[in-house]
């Protein structure tokens, strides 16, 4: 560092000397003449003057260089008689000009010395000087691109789905994943007429953010259609004439619309070249099959429209091609069959999704790095519900032999709103999951906070009772779960497949023996669901065990309790 400086400072007294050499006085400032800013030199990279300088080993006298080179012609022009390249590495990465001597002396062999001297240290110091403002660019360039990706990300997002339909007899679920920061993939629910729900999975080909705007063109146009037109057949035909005349060039959406009629479990539907959703009944699984061209490739497509009749306890699943295209370390694809599998073993739409996604990364592996977007959204129209007939139970569960299929009214009769339904296939762990969103599905009712710790330690509890014990740990059995606000009341119901075996009465286990070891440390289970809960039921039969937890919330309206509903 002092060496350079030193040399700077050296080369500062060289360019104000006078006309006798390195040992000449100084000038005064009356005796110097100004010299004038020469103006940048353009240099072509094809100019042969490059490779010159690149080989010279110091300072080049200008008038001494005889190649064709434009840029002599320009430096010659600006008055420069002298040059010290600057080479770093081989590469050529600035000059130092110098113009005739004041003196009009030649520069003389000690001033050379100083250059070239310079020329060593400055070389390194400018190649350091261009990679900071290089990377200070594109530091720059890429928080405008991060910064065009969150704006991207937060318009994508909204205008996903904020929520699902809330539709009675039915369980819809949904996931999204782009491979990006923002993706391709797009999946909607459509408000119509007569009580009706629109279905849309789409995927823009390409990814980023050319594919974000051409999903959020897409869904506009659908949705404009959708509420003008009946027929998935012509919504998609109309979608496609006016997105032809916008589309990006070698850029295509592939799209599914269906119209769902809750009330039948009619679904009428069309398909623009997307991935085939598949239907599972209880016959099997089977492939919902419609031709069509993908949306923005040619004007005038039509659409072959089918129609299905999801029947009670069937379920639809609805993708795009980010699951059955991702691919193992070996190169192999997920595929179809791999999914229709899985349908296969899988009954409920509510688990369906997260065992396609526990599969697909085992399939693919930990370290995998996702190739596409992946949506998936799964439908189920709810089959009767198994709960217990309120009037053969009592409060301890005595006589609690017969089950009756009931969807609508509440397991203790009376009015009731339906705050969660769900199911999930019984793994150690799955307690949490049960635990957390049944605490989210009561969040809104304003419960002491003391009263939704006990809430969840019961269903945690129970939940791994009926995991463990009521279906031994298979992981294809679900447990499903049913939360009510009845006339004050909160109704939790948790049914699993375990009606072969009988739920034990709850026992004060006894804490010396467990502790001296004659009795098994396990038991604590319903003795301490019994000890959380205002009252506890519980009900059979030769497939079932069903446990109602029942929390009296307007007794705690003196703890601050208040339930709104």
């Amino acid at each position: 560092m002092e060496a350079t400086s030193s040399l700077v400072q050296r080369f500062k007294q060289f360019a104000r000397r006078g006309s006798g050499g390195s040992d000449h006085p100084r000038r005064t400032a009356d005796e110097r003449l100004p010299l004038p800013d020469a103006p940048p030199i353009d240099i072509a990279p094809d100019d042969p003057i490059i490779a010159y300088f690149q080989r010279a080993s110091g300072a080049v006298d200008i008038d001494q260089i005889s190649i064709d080179s434009p840029a002599i012609e320009h430096l010659r022009a600006a008055g420069v008689k002298l040059v010290v390249p600057l080479v770093s590495q081989g590469e050529l990465i600035g000059m130092l000009n110098l113009g005739a001597r004041l003196s009009e002396q030649e520069y003389s062999a000690d001033d050379r010395r100083l250059l070239d001297s310079l020329a060593s240290h400055a070389a390194p110091a400018v190649r350091v000087a261009q990679l900071v403002r290089q990377q200070q660019a594109e530091a720059r360039e890429r928080e405008s691109i991060a910064q065009e990706l969150r704006i991207a990300h937060l318009i994508q997002q909204t205008l996903l789905p904020k929520q699902l339909p809330d539709l009675p007899g039915w369980h819809i679920s949904a996931y999204y994943q782009p491979a990006r920061a923002v993706g391709g993939d797009f999946y909607d629910f459509i408000e119509l007429p007569d009580g009706k729900i629109g279905l849309v999975v789409g995927d823009a080909s390409s990814k980023g953010v050319p594919a974000a705007l051409v999903m959020a063109t897409t869904r506009t146009m659908l949705r404009a259609s959708a509420q003008r037109l009946v027929e998935p057949g012509i919504v998609l035909e109309r979608t496609n004439e006016v997105l032809c005349a916008d589309i990006p060039r070698n850029m295509f959406v592939t799209c599914l619309y269906a119209v769902l009629d809750p009330t039948s479990g009619h679904i009428q539907y069309a398909n623009a070249g997307h991935n085939l959703p598949y239907l599972r009944t209880a016959s099997g699984v089977v492939e919902m099959r419609a031709t069509g061209w993908p949306l923005g490739l040619m004007p005038g497509m039509t659409y072959e429209e089918k129609q299905i009749i999801v029947s009670p306890g069937d379920n639809v699943l609805l993708y795009s091609d980010g699951l059955v295209e991702a691919h193992d370390p070996q190169g192999d694809m997920f595929g179809s069959n791999r999914l229709t599998a899985l349908m296969h073993d899988v009954a409920s739409a509510s688990t369906l999704i997260d065992r396609m996604l526990t599969h697909l990364t085992l399939f693919t592996g930990p370290d995998h790095e996702q190739e596409d977007d992946i949506t998936l959204v799964a439908l189920e129209r709810s089959a009767a519900v198994w709960q217990h007939a309120p009037d053969t139970l009592g409060a301890g569960g005595e006589d609690a032999d017969t089950m009756t299929p009931t969807s609508s009214r509440s397991p203790s009769g009376g009015d009731h709103r339906l705050l969660l339904e769900f199911s999930l296939p019984s793994v150690t762990g799955n307690e949490r999951i049960a635990m957390e969103r049944v605490a989210a599905a009561v969040g809104d009712l304003g419960i002491p906070s003391a009263t939704v710790e006990r809430i969840k330690t019961a269903v945690a509890e129970t939940t791994m009772n009926a995991i463990e014990h009521g279906n031994d740990n298979r992981e294809e059995l679900p447990v499903s779960i049913r939360v009510v606000l009845s006339a004050g009341d909160l109704v939790i119901c948790i049914v699993d497949q375990g009606g072969n075996e009988p739920i034990p009465e709850p026992t004060t286990p006894d804490l010396e023996a467990k502790l001296a070891g004659l009795q098994s440390p396990r038991g604590w289970g319903l003795f301490l669901i019994k000890s959380m809960v205002d009252e506890m039921r519980v009900a059979g039969d030769a497939t079932h065990h069903a446990v109602e937890l029942i929390f009296r919330l307007n007794e705690n309206e003196g703890s601050g309790a208040s339930v709104s509903g």
